[in-house]
């Protein structure tokens, strides 16, 4: 039994050491590798180890099916699911997964988490330094905590008030607007980032992670400091796929820290998101009176109907009504002084 479990677990992993090699050659994202190889290890032991090769569009069905029915999962996470098993199968060992019949997830409409102008200025008054500046971008600009994270030197146009978002999601680039308010603590951490560009090259490193091809185009843009990461690791690392030692961006998981640390500091009896910030800031610009069209463009969405879902937690309810009980006239001295009944008398 043992011989049989080392034979399985070592074609598993050449199965999957070669499907690795497949996605980076196709030029995916190094967290979509991480996702579809996450979900298709999560289908092998779903079927108890079986070879994908073995399995076909039944198997995937139940699969799908089993997420939906047993395992309540969410429309999108199922989606994610799907992508990975097409991948695998259409591109990676090119047979067709077409008329799939799965049972679909149930869609349900969640409401965003949104912070309030105080409870932000009570998070905010729990942070100091890089932290802080980097929930104040995302409350100020919208972007997303892994646009945040991918941010270079050279995306903060200070010249034309603007931020460029390169590949965010959807792989789309598109620019938001630059906070004036930001602009010296943005300029003092571009200084920080060149001196500890300059140490890492005295100690024989710099090199930073370039995506796509750009490497092998510019081979010394590497080196340059308008290439180096806006909010740097604290420390020097090894390349998840090719093992080199660089200093990559700060990780996604100490920014989550330093939220919830934060949102508990203040007292904020919310869930600590840090896509709340990017809630917050298009709920406030509705707020402000901006329209749809413009906070669709700055927040990058394809579909206006994802915009939308602001006009429901804006300041005065889904549609903006002030309730009626809040037009009547002021009698809460009256109500205060007015004697309490027991039940039981």
């Amino acid at each position: 039994m043992d011989d049989i479990r080392h034979t399985i677990e070592k074609s598993s992993s050449r199965f999957i050491t070669s499907l690795r090699r497949h996605i980076r050659e196709a030029g995916l994202a190094y967290r979509t590798e991480q996702t579809y190889v996450h979900w298709i290890k999560r289908f092998i032991h779903f079927h108890k180890l079986r070879h994908p090769k073995e399995l076909g569009v039944v198997e995937v069905e139940e699969f799908l099916s089993n997420l939906s029915v047993d395992k309540f999962c969410s429309v999108n996470t199922q989606k994610i699911a799907l992508n990975a098993l097409v991948y695998l199968y259409k591109r990676y060992f090119g047979v067709s997964l077409d008329g799939l019949n799965f049972k679909p997830a149930r869609q349900y409409r969640r409401l965003p988490i949104v912070y309030s102008r105080t409870e932000i200025q009570a998070i905010l008054s729990q942070l100091e330094r890089t932290p802080r500046l980097m929930v104040e971008l995302m409350y100020g600009t919208g972007l997303r905590s892994a646009e945040l994270l991918a941010l270079r030197v050279k995306d903060i146009d200070f010249g034309s008030n603007n931020i460029l978002v390169r590949s965010g999601k959807g792989n789309k680039d598109r620019t938001t607007m630059l906070p004036q308010a930001l602009i010296p603590l943005l300029e003092r951490q571009i200084e920080r980032v060149k001196l500890l560009h300059a140490e890492d090259i005295a100690a024989g490193f710099g090199d930073v992670y370039l995506p796509d091809a750009l490497a092998r185009k510019y081979p010394n843009a590497a080196r340059d400091t308008a290439w180096q990461f806006l909010f740097p690791s604290s420390r020097i690392g090894p390349c998840p796929r090719t093992g080199e030692l660089r200093r990559h961006h700060l990780h996604a998981t100490a920014l989550s820290k330093h939220i919830r640390k934060a949102v508990k500091a203040a007292g904020v009896n919310k869930p600590a998101r840090a896509h709340a910030f990017r809630h917050s800031f298009a709920t406030h610009l509705l707020e402000a009176g901006y329209d749809l069209r413009t906070i669709q463009e700055l927040l990058g969405h394809s579909d206006i109907a994802t915009t939308e879902i602001y006009t429901h937690v804006v300041n005065r309810g889904g549609k903006g009504v002030l309730s009626p009980v809040d037009r009547l006239p002021s009698n809460r001295g009256i109500e205060e002084n007015r004697p309490v009944y027991s039940i039981a008398s």
